[in-house]
């Protein structure tokens, strides 16, 4: 695996259950508890992170008057489906 900057040391506090699985994966895959932290992490920020940073940019579009008023949307895709209709 290529050299990756890495951040310094965070300290964080975990329900037990939750480190107990870590060191529990950790050891089945022969790889350090850190490993484990980071493919949680970039499968969450893939996931649920990701929905949250598009929401958030998607109101900074509305609010800066880049969205499309809703009832304008529905009532260009009615023209346009009664256009191909006809």
């Amino acid at each position: 695996m290529a050299d990756r900057e890495l951040s310094d040391p965070i300290t964080m506090r975990l329900p037990l259950d939750v480190l107990s699985e870590i060191e529990e994966i950790a050891k089945i895959c022969n790889r350090s508890r850190s490993w484990v932290f980071v493919r949680a992490l970039k499968s969450y920020l893939a996931a649920e992170g990701r929905e949250i940073i598009d929401i958030d940019r998607a109101r900074q579009d509305i609010d800066a008057g880049l969205g499309h008023d809703l009832d304008d949307v529905i009532d260009e895709i009615d023209a346009i489906v009664k256009g191909a209709a006809a």
